[in-house]
């Protein structure tokens, strides 16, 4: 029988208040509210990224406040940036590639909750994103789960993520469109 964290990594329905998914969650904030309160350049801090997140927390510049859920499924390439205030929901896998840029306020969700509320009481699910290297997420940006962002896309501030943005391409608004492509 598969563990509530597996069924939540799987996309499958899930307990999220299974003892050992609060836990992992707790650990998670325990190690964000660390990060928040070093200074930038504190070696602890770095140490702490890489405690957090699945990769990438070596070389990433994450400016506090972060939030996250769990951490563990952040996969983050070389050199990602994280401005002020974002937040990543990551009961699911989030991979971000190389050299990307969230301006401040950006968040990425992955879970999703039933729309019948009997439903809702008892299981959520989410679905996997992915962002592409050297793309740009201006501020206030909100990734949906099961979106996938192409390389090198920009997309602009404000906008609400709903489906797949691909390669070298501005899209923005709510729902974001695609506007133009880029050179």
């Amino acid at each position: 029988m598969p563990s509530e964290r597996d069924k939540m990594l799987a996309g499958e329905p899930y307990d999220a208040r299974a003892p050992e998914l609060v836990q992992a969650r707790e650990r998670a904030r325990l190690l964000c509210a660390r990060i928040n309160q070093l200074a930038p350049d504190d070696p602890q801090r770095k140490a702490a990224l890489q405690e957090l997140l699945g990769a990438g927390g070596d070389s990433a510049i994450v400016t506090s406040p972060f939030h996250c859920d769990y951490g563990a499924q952040i996969e983050l390439g070389e050199g990602v940036y994280f401005n002020f205030n974002c937040v990543v929901l990551d009961v699911c896998r989030v991979r971000i590639g190389a050299r990307t840029l969230l301006g401040p306020a950006v968040q990425v969700y992955t879970p999703l909750h039933p729309m019948d509320a009997v439903q809702r009481r008892q299981a959520e699910c989410g679905r996997p994103v992915e962002i592409g290297c050297d793309v740009w997420i201006g501020g206030g940006a909100i990734v949906l789960p099961g979106v996938r962002i192409g390389d090198r896309a920009v997309i602009g501030a404000g906008s609400v993520v709903t489906r797949d943005v691909p390669a070298d391409v501005f899209a923005a608004g709510n729902p974001c469109r695609v506007v133009r492509s880029l050179p």
